[in-house]
């Protein structure tokens, strides 16, 4: 789904006819408010998003997605586009920024990798969620144990901490890498960085 936002009505609609020729669903907004009113579908896309409009600006916008819970990747576009502009939107994240009157295929190549990367984001989400409840599934012991074990301790130092035997380390470990689906230490080691899992 790709949200386009901006206060010129010919502009919209000729985004909108563009986008749908390649089989693209659209929604068109004519102000960020205007979209932030809107009952969105929770599907992978995009916005496409002018710099200058009423109200909010697109890199004002821009600026406060992560603060609003909104993951989708942008496009900008302006007519009046300068080097610091451009240089700000694409340290923000921007996937792109189109100087107006951009060409149908820059405009459609920018669409197509902004959707391709909220796909990416989607699916790393999925796989976090996962990691999440394979880890609530470890007994607190197992969770202590990978706690050390990741933070680069020996079974024997382990053991001296928790206040148990080398072999009793052993088994919450060989339980621990088990539930979390890990071949190696290292496997769980990164597993351990995405879930911020320290000990």
């Amino acid at each position: 789904m790709i949200h386009i936002i901006d206060d010129d009505d010919s502009l919209r609609m000729a985004l909108d006819s563009l986008f749908r020729s390649v089989g693209l669903a659209c929604q068109q907004h004519a102000s960020v408010a205007d979209f932030l009113a809107s009952t969105r579908p929770d599907l992978p896309g995009c916005l496409v998003l002018d710099v200058r409009m009423p109200g909010m600006s697109g890199l004002d916008f821009q600026d406060q997605l992560d603060a609003l819970g909104i993951g989708l990747p942008v496009v900008l576009m302006s007519g009046h586009g300068d080097i610091p502009m451009s240089v700000r939107a694409m340290k923000a994240g921007a996937v792109d920024f189109l100087v107006k009157p951009f060409r149908d295929q820059d405009m459609l190549d920018a669409v197509t990798a902004a959707i391709a990367r909220d796909g990416q984001r989607r699916a790393l989400a999925v796989d976090d969620a996962d990691l999440h409840a394979r880890h609530a599934t470890l007994s607190q012991r197992e969770q202590q144990v990978m706690a050390l074990v990741t933070a680069g301790q020996m079974n024997k130092q382990a053991a001296f901490e928790l206040g148990l035997s080398e072999v009793t380390v052993k088994i919450h470990r060989g339980a621990a890498m088990r539930k979390m689906g890990a071949r190696t230490l290292p496997d769980l080691v990164r597993m351990a960085q995405r879930l911020g899992v320290t000990a």
